[in-house]
């Protein structure tokens, strides 16, 4: 199975917002600058964790992307759904109906064992995602990432973060 590289992106986004302080932003354009990505890019998957209620979209000025709850309530599946979509990677065309000889229907009733498999891995890889949550990830790389690593990324995200006046939304826990 392969991921497109928005997945990516996205699941480094999303742990770059579960860093910023209280009700506070950050533009998509420091986080596209953040990994080298393309703004228009990185907008579209954006949009797509906004869509899903992953991230929230605050306008203006002094705008740009959170995240729509705590990390600790985010999964990597959830993600991963919200780039990809919620169909499995894996769709049975029955190419086993389509060669030269005609077999009736009900030859076909029992569903087909490569499909079972692929759907059965499918479950599987989806299980583990959902055990994931964001907050692991981010939890995980303060406490075994290179120090350097994390320190730059901390400063990284003090120097971009918007503090917003005034917000409904009470500040985020991972």
């Amino acid at each position: 199975m392969k991921l497109g590289e928005g997945v990516e992106a996205a699941i480094h986004c999303a742990a770059t917002l579960a860093s910023v302080e209280g009700n506070s932003t950050m533009p998509g354009a420091a986080l596209a600058e953040c990994f080298g990505l393309s703004p228009s890019y990185l907008l579209k998957h954006l949009n797509m964790l906004t869509a899903e209620r992953i991230l929230e979209s605050v306008p203006g000025p002094a705008g740009g992307y959170r995240l729509a709850r705590p990390a600790g309530r985010i999964t990597l599946l959830d993600i991963v759904l919200a780039v990809e979509g919620r169909e499995p990677a894996f769709r049975c065309g029955e190419i086993r109906r389509n060669g030269p000889v005609k077999i009736d229907a009900s030859a076909y009733v029992k569903p087909c064992g490569i499909n079972a498999a692929m759907l059965k891995a499918e479950r599987a890889y989806r299980t583990a995602l959902a055990e994931v949550k964001l907050s692991d990830v981010v939890v995980d790389y303060a406490a075994e990432g290179d120090p350097r690593s994390y320190a730059a990324s901390c400063a990284f995200v003090a120097r971009h973060q918007r503090p917003q006046k005034s917000s409904s939304t009470p500040p985020k826990q991972l």
